[in-house]
Parts: structure tokens; C-alpha cells; sequence
């Protein structure tokens, strides 16, 4: 009976461990689609500005990027919520690997492609839209997802900002239930598990649709 007391606040906790990996991966996505491009980009002022933000914040600790989002731009006069610091730091920070996932897929694609479409007389746009998005993206599903597992565990760290996500509520159910602690910290590695198979199979689902032109 004890454990039933428990579901409540592991439900609350998963509830915003779900909601800030989906916006954190929102962010993220984007952030890698619009870097990876750009960090190709025939102009240079483009490459050098998306190539910078991927260099800074692959570079820099999450931990501190969500201690300096959370806690220090207060100092500078912006105040952000706790929710909007989360997603910020891993959404930020996964974005940047994402970039380079991006920028690898398209580069992969056979220069041959890319001759042959311009012999078909297609636009910039066409070429991207119709011969290399559909190569690429078959290409970067597999490193995609497993940034997404990646993303998913970090959530674990806005703990450190007292967001009550899923392991803050597993410390409030130590600190009151401290003879139950493994079953506690058992609950919360079955759940992560759960949670990424989800995204594999998410992940898998989606490169079975993305091959099947080959």
C-alpha cells in the first residue's frame, strides 16, 4: 500500500520530464536543421556564425549552461522560469551535436546526385528538397535518436535547478521513504528504460518510412 502512495508525485514528475524533453527536442530538432544547413552555407558570414554557436555549446558543461541560464542571467536583468531555463540549456546544447549530425547526412550524400540534378535544370531548393532531405534523413535517423536518449536523460539534471521533474520527486520519496530506496531508485531506471525504448521504437518506425525509396 505504501508504494500506491508513491504514484502521484512519480506521475507529476514524469509529466514534466516528458513535457521538457518533447519542447527541449522541439528546440533541438530545429537548432540542428537550421545549424547543420547553415554550417554549409555558401556564404560565409552564415558558416561562421552557425559553425561558432556549434563549437561554443558542444563545448560548454549543460550543467553550467543551465546553472548560467537559471541563476545567473538574473544579475543581468533577464529572469527566466525554471521550465524555460530547462529547455533552453538542453535544447541549446543537444542542437549543437544535432549540427553536425545534420551537416555529416547531407555532405554523405554522392556528389553524383548533386550533377545530376543540376543537369535536370532543378533550383537550389529543389535540389535540397527532392534529392538530398531524402538521402540525408535516411542517413541521420540512427545518431538522431540516440541524441534523443541522450536529451532525455539530461532532463535528469534540472533537478539541480528544483524543477520537479522525475528524479526530483525520486529524492522526495528517498528522503521520506529511506528503507525503500532501492525500490525508489529501481521505479526510476525502469521508467527512463520505458521512456527510451519509446524513442527507439519511434526511431525505427521512422527509418522504415524514410528507406523505403531504396
Amino acid at each position: 500500500m505504501q508504494g500506491m502512495s508513491w504514484l502521484p508525485l512519480i506521475a507529476s514528475g514524469m509529466t514534466i520530464t516528458v513535457k521538457v524533453a518533447l519542447l527541449s527536442a522541439a528546440l533541438a530538432l530545429f537548432l540542428s536543421g537550421v545549424a547543420g544547413l547553415g554550417s554549409i552555407s555558401r556564404f560565409a558570414a552564415v558558416r561562421v556564425l552557425f559553425r561558432t554557436y556549434i563549437q561554443v555549446f558542444r563545448a560548454v558543461s549543460l550543467l553550467i549552461l543551465l546553472f548560467w541560464l537559471y541563476f545567473a542571467l538574473p544579475f543581468a536583468g533577464i529572469e527566466l522560469s525554471k521550465l524555460m531555463s530547462a529547455v533552453l540549456a538542453i535544447g541549446l546544447n543537444i542542437g549543437a551535436y544535432g549540427a553536425e549530425v545534420v551537416r555529416s547526412a547531407v555532405e554523405a550524400v554522392p556528389k553524383g546526385q548533386l550533377e545530376a540534378s543540376t543537369a535536370l535544370n532543378l533550383s537550389s531548393w529543389q535540389r535540397l528538397r527532392l534529392v538530398v532531405l531524402p538521402q540525408a534523413l535516411a542517413r541521420m535517423l540512427p545518431p538522431m535518436g540516440n541524441l534523443m536518449i541522450e536529451l532525455l536523460k539530461s532532463t535528469s539534471l534540472i533537478y539541480f535547478i528544483t524543477l520537479t521533474d522525475l528524479t526530483y520527486q525520486a529524492m522526495v520519496l528517498r528522503n521520506n521513504y529511506y528503507s525503500w530506496t532501492p525500490a525508489i531508485f529501481a521505479l526510476l531506471l525502469a521508467i527512463y528504460f520505458i521512456l527510451s525504448a519509446c524513442i527507439t521504437v519511434t526511431v525505427r518506425l521512422l527509418e522504415r518510412k524514410f528507406t523505403e525509396w531504396r
